[in-house]
């Protein structure tokens, strides 16, 4: 029984050490092989460096101070402006796309006396793709379910879908988040209302006792929105500042386009419109996502044609 142990390990030893002398010999051949024919190009891409950005020492949203010198918030924010900032291509479409969307939506917040940092929700829903669509059914760059698309002047149907279109959506949400503003008389508490509900942030005041957002056990995705809508708020206030560098030629631009008051008493398919108006299907449906099939409805509404030259 000892006799066959031994050889066992006996016999082991001289085949590890077989896989040993083999492996340094084919290690000492494979280096004779590369040799000095193999050079590591000067110009090879480092490994970027990580750096941490330092938050604000103060920092407001809608006009109403974030309290950072909580601990727990401070660290919610930090959470959310690390993930923010590092998130590279994404920023960068977000600064792209806000060429186009932010001269219309500054433009209707300032109309209705709103906080410009409003923008910054349309970025946190949808990234600012007026075609962006929840697993819960939200959609459009606001990200409106059905029933408060309808119940703030959104038409919904099978055949027009006014989420989809980013001036009527954008018209709609501002008339919302002031409807929220009134409701609680807290920009925080709106947003949060905004995001997970009036009837689920009613409740958490009563059953919690406190109306101060800051204060309030919410839903996690409800607690960080807030803090995703600040974050977004300063890197894209100053982009530089962390790294990001786009020309004012490199944005997107806002589409050109005629307001055309149509009073349809039939419908009418959308090639034939686009071409009396000297345009195609494409440009026609890409100005008017809401309407949902390959026609114009009846009825008496507007419809966006390119300008072309």
């Amino acid at each position: 029984m000892n006799k066959k142990i031994k050889v066992t390990l006996f016999a082991g030893f001289f085949f590890t050490a077989g896989l040993i002398a083999a492996f340094s010999c084919n290690n000492m051949v494979y280096g004779d092989m590369l040799g000095s024919d193999v050079e590591i190009p000067e110009t090879a891409t480092p490994v970027p460096a990580v750096r941490d950005f330092p938050l604000p020492r103060t920092l407001s949203l809608c006009g109403e101070m974030i309290p950072l010198e909580n601990p727990q918030v401070w660290e919610m924010l930090d959470r959310e402006f690390n993930i923010t900032v590092w998130d590279r291509a994404q920023v960068f479409m977000y600064l792209k796309r806000a060429g186009r969307y932010f001269p219309y939506i500054e433009k209707k917040l300032s109309e209705a006396g709103m906080p410009m940092d409003l923008k910054y929700l349309a970025v946190a829903e949808s990234a600012l793709l007026t075609h962006s669509r929840s697993r819960k059914g939200a959609k459009g760059m606001w990200q409106f379910m059905r029933l408060a698309a309808r119940s703030n002047g959104l038409r919904k149907d099978r055949i027009v879908d006014e989420r989809l279109n980013y001036e009527h959506s954008t018209i709609a949400a501002i008339k919302y988040l002031k409807s929220l503003k009134r409701k609680f008389n807290s920009w925080p508490i709106a947003l949060a209302a905004y995001n997970g509900g009036e009837t689920r942030v009613r409740r958490a005041i009563r059953e919690q006792k406190t109306s101060d957002y800051y204060r309030l056990n919410l839903p996690l995705e409800t607690e960080r929105y807030i803090f995703r809508i600040a974050a977004i708020k300063i890197v894209m206030e100053n982009p530089a500042r962390y790294g990001y560098h786009l020309s004012p030629e490199r944005g997107y631009k806002p589409r050109k386009y005629n307001v055309i008051h149509v009073n349809l008493k039939k419908t009418i398919y959308i090639t034939e419109f686009a071409e009396f108006f000297s345009t195609d299907y494409k440009a026609v449906k890409e100005l008017n996502p809401q309407f949902l099939k390959s026609y114009l409805p009846a009825g008496k509404y507007t419809v966006n044609v390119p300008i072309t030259s």
